[in-house]
């Protein structure tokens, strides 16, 4: 099994901006072929080009199922998928009595049913010693007040993932999920929330800032290249489930 990226195909869905920008470079950097999809044309045609040549712009709805399958019928073989594509969909934050029902289900479109997509179109486009990685959200590990539908989302990942690894064996399926990290998300908030953001993360982190995006991307290589992880959960999260 190869333990290494040179010339092998990897597909970052989410790959214009953020965690999944940085793991397609990343991945190029040791020599794979990338492609890069999102929803936006634009937005991944100019991801593509900060990236260079060895990367390649594609688009995809992964909320609507034909354009999946359209998706992965342009594509090469695959030998690692990874998604990051992280529209929660609807309100975050709601208090039980005041839960819209009909809001909660759309928050498991991208992250749950967008995840099974990518894996039912994909997983026979991978190759046997391939890999498929999940990401998923901390508030499945640190639920509060307010976090009932995103609580249940992120849990579902982390249980479809271990389901999926048994059915697409011996294709690899695992989760990595990210804290805090400094990506542009973090870069947009204004001054004094970044401060307050800080100020929370230093009394409840072990290691008290927010992650680089180089440190979550080592995540993602690894269960790229750990031929023998399948079906496991990496939390990246500087120590905020003992710290606080």
């Amino acid at each position: 099994m190869p333990a290494h990226l040179r010339d092998r195909h990897v597909v970052v869905v989410g790959g214009g901006s953020g965690i999944g920008h940085a793991v397609a470079h990343a991945c190029l950097e040791l020599g794979a072929e990338v492609t890069i999809a999102s929803t936006s044309a634009d937005r991944v045609a100019a991801a593509a080009a900060r990236l260079g040549h060895r990367a390649r712009p594609a688009t995809v709805d992964v909320t609507d199922e034909d354009d999946v399958r359209r998706f992965f019928d342009g594509l090469a073989p695959v030998d690692h998928l990874v998604t990051t594509a992280g529209d929660w969909g609807g309100q975050r934050s709601q208090t039980l009595a005041d839960l819209d029902l009909e809001a909660g289900r759309a928050m498991f479109d991208v992250r749950f049913w967008g995840a099974l997509a990518l894996a039912k179109h994909g997983a026979d486009r991978i190759t046997a010693d391939g890999s498929i990685t999940l990401t998923n959200g901390m508030i499945g590990a640190n639920p509060r007040k307010g976090s009932l539908v995103s609580t249940a989302v992120a849990g579902s990942i982390e249980h479809v993932a271990r389901a999926l690894s048994i059915e697409v064996s011996p294709v690899r399926v695992n989760v990595v999920c990210p804290g805090v990290t400094s990506t542009g998300g973090w870069e947009t908030l204004a001054p004094e929330d970044r401060e307050a953001r800080r100020g929370a993360i230093a009394r409840t982190h072990l290691i008290p800032r927010p992650a680089e995006p180089d440190e979550v991307v080592q995540a993602y290589l690894y269960l790229m290249l750990g031929g023998y992880t399948t079906g496991q959960v990496i939390r990246v999260e500087g120590g905020s489930t003992l710290g606080g």
